[in-house]
């Protein structure tokens, strides 16, 4: 016996219930027949039943999911009121700065046609006074573009003259050079008559052989005795193979008057004449062009000693570069 506060086993559905207790009557009172009919009817109920308890279970569980998505539409719609507050804020701001900008076009759209409205006679002499500047200001610019052009051309020619000058330097470095062994070779050519009325001396860029007339000639002769004629061979010898240099042969004498019936009229005229005479020699001895060679008469006029008239009784032979090519250089 089940007292009231007694849980049962099991529950049977009232359904369930009513159905067996239809089926128990109808097997009492009915036939077989009877009972088999009133057994489907139960049947299909119990179908019915299932079938709906089906759909109670699928109600419920669309119920749930439905109040799931309230859940969420709410938590959204929460959201959207804070950002809706929060743009209203940010609205308003703008709004306020947008107004602001308006006072302040305003203001400015008002002093613009206040400067309409003014003296338009200043307004022109402004006009006319900044169109004086601006042409000003474009003859200058013409005035500094054409100073920058010609200062360019100025430079270019600058740059170009150094160029030549550089080169020139070069030149003349390489024929001082060339002159500085020249000297060597014919000091060594005629080192045996240094110290006997010969010297060898490079100045100015030139070689300068001086030769004593003692080593040469006799005393009022033009004609080159033995020992001065092998000094002339071996000077001739030294420098035939020199292709770029001038030969000036300078005779030179003292102030004596010359002698009465002698061959020649007077110093001037020896000095040639001897010059002459060593020139025929180089020529003679060597293969020397002749174009090279220039023979000078300078007389008493050249003293190197006033008071010792043996030193100014002289051949000179002046060693010279060609110096053409640096001519060219410099007139380019």
């Amino acid at each position: 016996m089940l007292t009231e506060n007694a849980t049962p086993m099991f529950r049977i559905p009232p359904i369930q219930v009513l159905l067996l207790m239809v089926m128990m009557t109808f097997m009492a009172c009915v036939p077989a027949r009877k009972y088999e009919e009133a057994n489907n009817r139960a049947k299909a109920m119990q179908a019915e039943v299932d079938a709906a308890n089906a759909q109670a279970l699928e109600a419920r569980t669309s119920m749930d999911e439905m109040s799931s998505e309230l859940s969420e539409f709410r938590k959204r719609n929460g959201e959207l009121q804070r950002d809706t507050t929060v743009l209203g804020t940010s609205l308003r701001q703008m709004t306020k700065q947008y107004d602001k900008i308006n006072t302040l076009n305003n203001e400015l759209l008002d002093k613009y046609n206040m400067l309409l409205a003014g003296d338009r006679s200043e307004n022109r002499k402004l006009l006319t006074d900044l169109e004086a500047v601006r042409l000003d200001l474009m003859n200058k610019e013409d005035s500094v573009n054409a100073l920058a052009q010609r200062m360019g051309a100025k430079e270019a020619a600058l740059a170009d003259r150094e160029a030549k000058l550089a080169e020139l330097r070069a030149e003349l470095a390489a024929k001082d050079s060339a002159m500085k062994a020249l000297k060597g070779r014919v000091s060594q050519a005629l080192s045996g008559f240094e110290g006997k009325g010969l010297t060898v001396e490079q100045r100015n860029g030139r070689i300068y052989v001086s030769m004593d007339n003692k080593l040469l000639f006799s005393s009022g002769s033009a004609t080159v005795d033995s020992k001065g004629r092998e000094a002339i061979v071996q000077l001739a010898k030294a420098i035939e193979s020199e292709k770029d240099l001038n030969i000036l042969v300078e005779g030179h004498t003292d102030t004596d008057k010359i002698s009465a019936g002698s061959a020649y009229k007077d110093n001037w005229e020896l000095s040639v004449e001897r010059a002459t005479s060593v020139v025929r020699i180089i020529q003679e001895s060597s293969k020397v062009d002749p174009v090279r060679v220039t023979a000078a008469g300078r007389g008493e006029y050249v003293p190197i000693d006033p008071n010792d008239k043996s030193k100014n009784r002289r051949i000179e032979v002046v060693l010279t570069p060609d110096l053409k090519e640096l001519y060219n250089m410099v007139t380019k």
